[in-house]
């Protein structure tokens, strides 16, 4: 039975997409160390307060056959009390440069700028593996047509 773990930031500070319209934003990244892992769920939610317009924001997982850097360490946080990740997550909070090579596309999704979304695998055929000790990472970045909309992101992950 693996063990299943929350990635989450801290709720009271909403990331923001990319100043630049239409530009993809890293926002959590997934790097592996000694465990395969699967990305089993993403959890999205527009965060605008008092909204005039009608806009979305849209969710692209990339995976990257060589790690990139930066970014805030995110401790994955188990859901059964005593286990410990060997994932590395990190957030936006700080700069992230994303990996090199490939960038293939997994799933894309999307939600409203002040509404819910995500992505759940279907079963575990369809959870996004990385494996152990390779150097893949995993992408979660936000892309909008408005410039720097707030919003929160979370997964779950399994090893």
């Amino acid at each position: 039975m693996p063990f299943v773990y929350a990635v989450e930031q801290a709720p009271a500070t909403p990331y923001a997409t990319s100043g630049t319209p239409n530009t993809e934003d890293p926002t959590v990244v997934l790097r592996q160390t000694t465990r395969g892992v699967d990305l089993q769920a993403i959890f999205v939610l527009g965060r605008a307060a008092a909204a005039t317009t009608i806009s979305g924001i849209g969710y692209k997982v990339r995976r990257w056959t060589t790690v990139g850097t930066g970014g805030t360490t995110v401790t994955p946080s188990p859901r059964r009390i005593g286990t410990t990740a060997s994932t590395v997550a990190v957030d936006k909070a700080s700069a992230i440069t994303p990996g090199t090579v490939s960038g293939a596309y997994q799933v894309g999704f999307g939600c409203g700028k002040a509404g819910p979304g995500g992505w759940v695998a279907r079963d575990a055929d369809s959870a996004i593996h990385l494996e152990a000790g390779s150097s893949d990472e995993l992408d979660i970045n936000s892309v909008a047509g408005e410039a720097s909309l707030l919003h929160h992101v979370s997964c779950e992950i399994a090893e």
